[in-house]
């Protein structure tokens, strides 16, 4: 959609800066709590002494578990989706949801300092993980719904934003390293900074209805839904629904009179306007189904297999150099490194969109990525139980996380962009909701997948 004649200016690029930065909040969450998982892992995988001696510490696979409760709520309040948006109000599903997310950030960093037995501290981390990313659920459904009222660039932006939220989190997790101050105090400074960032998206979301430009689409879009309605209260009351005269009107009129020519122009606008409401009927779930089945196969099968092996075995990737290096080499080579060529590979689709929609290479480029879980379980995954190591090296374990990453975000963005493409444009929003709960169903898929992968290593 293309900025309507008449539409006021989005001055300084106000609105797309608020989109940008409400992507970026949809999906700090979920980022912040993966690229701590050096934190929760430490703090979970520390030795205790019992009676003078050293207990075996416990595996508690907290990178499987942490990508699986992440992806559940997403499937479930996609599955929800219909239930509960219209019986709760958009202010309250956005601005609700980012106040308890701050809530349980502003909760997250205050346990930093709260020493705790480990199964307490699991218990409870898990429990966090499935509410804040229930109400991100919430929150990215709904951003979708008001993004998807604006000109198509500023979806753009919000992409934007959501992509680059990975990167922001690694960065944010690279600065707690290099600080000077110990472990706890830099943990206690990384989850500050989301509940900042979740504050400034939510004034930014308050903000927006006081722009201009962002009231005339957000208003232009409640009234869209009375058009027909309101302009067959303009009819004449002697014609019905069904293009004829009202039997009422009709015995007004002396018999073998024919009918004035305002009601034959009355009833033709009419017909005209019905006929034009025919055509924007929606067709039913299945028959939308039908035709972006295979961009809905093509979602599901790149997010499960990114999300498989990304973070729940590449997060135990080691170094094969000591030092400092050991400190960076995960938030560099694994989270700031795939959330960059993630980015880089959904603004290629800007330019290069191939294969096309309708080629048959593109399903077969989505299923070739599947080369890059045995690439990845054959890095130097440690510690390890039946897989040989075939690629020690640093360097190795970077070019294959580039190349899986590009073409993650770069067949994610394709998929998405092309099923609205193959159906009618009243049947946007049917298949806006299926691409969401296809690309739910996949990430659960993957993160289910992870226990399997990483007990096989």
């Amino acid at each position: 959609m293309e900025t309507q004649e008449g539409a006021p200016r989005d001055r300084w690029h106000f609105v797309g800066i608020i989109f940008f930065i409400l992507g970026l909040g949809t999906l700090l969450p979920w980022n912040f709590f993966m690229t701590a998982s050096l934190y929760f892992n430490n703090r979970l995988n520390t030795s205790e002494w019992s009676n003078g001696t050293m207990t075996s510490t416990k595996e508690y696979y907290f990178n499987n578990w942490m990508t699986l409760l992440s992806q559940l709520p997403l499937l479930l309040f996609t599955l929800l989706n219909s239930i509960l948006y219209p019986r709760i109000s958009e202010k309250i599903r956005i601005a609700g949801s980012q106040v308890f997310i701050l809530i349980i950030f502003i909760l997250t960093a205050i346990l930093v300092k709260v020493p705790m037995v480990q199964d307490r501290f699991f218990s409870i981390t898990m429990a966090t993980i499935w509410f804040i990313n229930s109400f991100g659920a919430v929150l990215q459904g709904s951003l979708f719904g008001l993004v998807g009222l604006l000109p198509q660039k500023y979806s753009t932006f919000f992409m934007s934003g959501q992509g680059l939220a990975g990167a922001f989190a690694a960065l944010a997790i690279l600065m707690a390293i290099a600080s000077d101050t110990n472990a706890e105090t830099a943990a206690l400074g990384y989850f500050i900074t989301p509940c900042v960032g979740t504050l400034v998206t939510l004034i930014s979301y308050l903000l927006l209805p006081k722009l201009e430009f962002a009231r005339f689409y957000l208003n232009k879009s409640k009234g869209q839904s009375y058009e027909v309605d309101a302009s067959r209260e303009l009819l004449p009351k002697g014609i019905q629904e069904n293009g004829e005269p009202n039997s009422q009107a009709t015995d007004s009129v002396p018999n073998g009179s024919p009918c004035s020519p305002e009601s034959d122009v009355a009833r033709q606008a009419f017909v005209s306007i019905d006929a034009e409401h025919d055509k924007q009927v929606k067709s039913s779930v299945l028959e939308v189904l039908k035709k972006i089945w295979v961009m809905a196969f093509c979602i599901t099968f790149v997010v499960m297999v990114t999300l498989s092996v990304f973070p729940a075995v590449t997060v135990d990737v080691k170094t094969v150099y000591e030092g400092k290096w050991e400190n960076y080499f995960i938030p560099v080579c694994c989270f700031l490194l795939f959330n960059v060529m993630d980015w880089i590979g959904r603004s290629i689709t800007s330019h290069v969109r191939w294969p096309s929609k309708e080629s048959r290479l593109f399903p077969v480029l989505v299923v070739s990525r599947v080369l890059f879980i045995p690439l990845l379980m054959f890095c130097n995954v440690q510690e390890r139980h039946f897989m040989p190591v075939l690629f020690g090296n640093d360097w190795s374990f970077a070019i294959i996380m580039v190349f899986f990453s590009v073409s993650s975000g770069y067949c994610v963005c394709l998929s998405m962009s092309y099923a609205p493409q193959l159906v009618a444009p009243q049947d946007g929003e049917t298949t806006g909701a299926l691409m969401m709960f296809f690309l739910a169903l996949g990430l659960s898929l993957g993160a289910a997948l992870s226990f399997l992968l990483r007990l096989i290593v």
